[in-house]
């Protein structure tokens, strides 16, 4: 009997999901809020819905006999999904209500490292009001980061020095998210730390951390690392699941800080379930905690998911039970994901634009295609105003990685761009090149 598994989500990682779990033999079943074809074609049902709606959601879960339910997005995390499948007896993965707040709560998060001594933490504040803000920035020796307290969708953070030119404008940016509640009702404040950022994911049953291959995003929309930030242009892994710039000793702070996170979490009353994403800075000092996500990275899922050719539903199965295993077999060899974008993304995409995909091409050329936020009438499919597919090769270096995926890339047509640059030896270079100077 085939163990049936809903997918709650409907975007580039939700369908890298769903063609793990069908490499497992699941019975895969879809709640969604766009008509995603590559998803609507694998599911044996599907439910067009908002996300976010969890009385819905947990009727067609009931309905149809859903075993497991694997939650893509934030957004209904912080509603409480996972709480009531769990009430109803079905197993998740994706935490809580209380656990998610690692992510919908950027002022619960950054408290309970430091209540707990957990490494890697920085200098912060959080407010609720402009004066007690204002003080701070006046007393604050160095550069700071201004992030909304809650969901903002990858898009609120801004950071002095890159989008704020001195204190003056860091405050009136305080003044915006604080007088328009961006993302809730306060802010935090951070020190800006210096270095490159990479990303640990890790599978997590409320004790153990199973970590995932490392992966290198990019936010910013136009090649060289300029424009507007995203929610990801694209990224990359090595095949040692390490990255070009990052050691052992790096990557094993960065899970021993994961770990202790989830330790802090289980003391808190609020044991976590699900996949923990965890962005660090890799600093002069070792890796610092950016933010955890209470979920699978987008585009990193892409990446991740690509190299496991079997075991996600095990792994699924663990997470939800409590009871993870010790290996996950990852495979060792590198990716490169792009996001194919509607024009103007990042400022003004344009929505509702045909794209047009020849699947079997992209095939041929090697690559992996995701569908992502587009919709599908009647046979054809158009752009949202977000990301619109992912591409992605694997290979066995970074080099060979980027050029399958650019040749799937040449497979699709539309009102469209990508960020040809990422992953190519040039970027990466550099980024080795300024891990050197950070280091000293």
């Amino acid at each position: 009997m085939k163990t049936k598994v809903l997918v709650v989500g409907g975007g580039g990682r939700e369908h890298a999901i769903v063609e793990a779990l069908l490499r497992d033999g699941a019975a895969v079943y879809s709640a969604m809020k766009n008509m995603n074809p590559g998803i609507a074609r694998a599911a044996l049902g599907v439910k067009l819905l908002n996300e976010t709606d969890v009385p819905k959601v947990t009727e067609f879960a009931l309905s149809n006999g859903i075993e497991l339910a694997v939650i893509g997005p934030e957004a209904p995390l912080e509603a409480g999904l996972a709480d009531e499948l769990i009430r109803k007896g079905i197993g998740c993965v994706g935490p809580t209500q209380a656990a998610a707040r690692l992510e919908t709560s950027k002022r619960f998060s950054r408290r309970l490292l430091k209540k707990h001594g957990v490494p890697g933490n920085v200098e912060f504040g959080t407010f609720q009001d402009l004066d007690s803000a204002k003080v701070f920035v006046d007393d604050f020796p160095g550069e700071l980061v201004v992030k909304p307290e809650g969901l903002t969708g990858g898009k609120g953070v801004k950071v002095e020095g890159e989008h704020l030119m001195g204190k003056e404008e860091v405050l009136r940016y305080v003044k915006e998210v604080l007088d328009h509640k961006i993302g809730g009702a306060g802010v935090v404040l951070e020190e800006r730390l210096v270095g490159e950022e990479f990303t640990l994911q890790g599978f997590c049953d409320g004790k153990n951390v199973r970590g995932m291959p490392l992966v290198q995003d990019h936010k910013r929309a136009y090649e060289g690392d300029v424009g507007p930030n995203t929610g990801g242009m694209g990224s990359y892994t090595d095949a040692d699941h390490l990255l070009p710039f990052v050691r052992q000793h790096d990557r094993e702070a960065a899970e021993d800080i994961m770990q202790r996170t989830i330790a802090a979490m289980r003391e808190n009353g609020s044991p976590y379930r699900g996949v923990l994403y965890g962005q660090f800075m890799l600093t002069k000092d070792g890796p610092k905690v950016i933010e955890f996500n209470a979920r699978f990275g987008d585009p990193e899922a892409m990446n991740v998911l690509s190299l496991l050719p079997e075991g996600l539903l095990d792994v699924c199965q663990g997470v939800a039970d409590g009871r993870l295993s010790s290996n996950v077999p990852f495979l060792p060899k590198a990716t490169v994901c792009k996001y194919v974008v509607p024009a103007g993304y990042g400022t003004d995409p344009k929505a509702g634009r045909p794209v047009v995909v020849d699947e079997n091409a992209i095939a041929k050329a090697g690559a992996r295609l995701y569908y992502a936020a587009v919709d599908e009438k009647n046979g054809t499919i158009y752009t949202t105003s977000s990301r619109s597919l992912g591409v992605v090769g694997v290979a066995d270096t970074i080099e060979e990685a980027e050029a399958v995926c650019e040749a799937g890339l040449t497979h699709i047509q539309g009102d469209v761009f990508v960020r040809h640059d990422i992953g190519k030896r040039e970027l990466v270079r550099k980024r080795v090149e300024h891990m050197r100077q950070v280091r000293g």
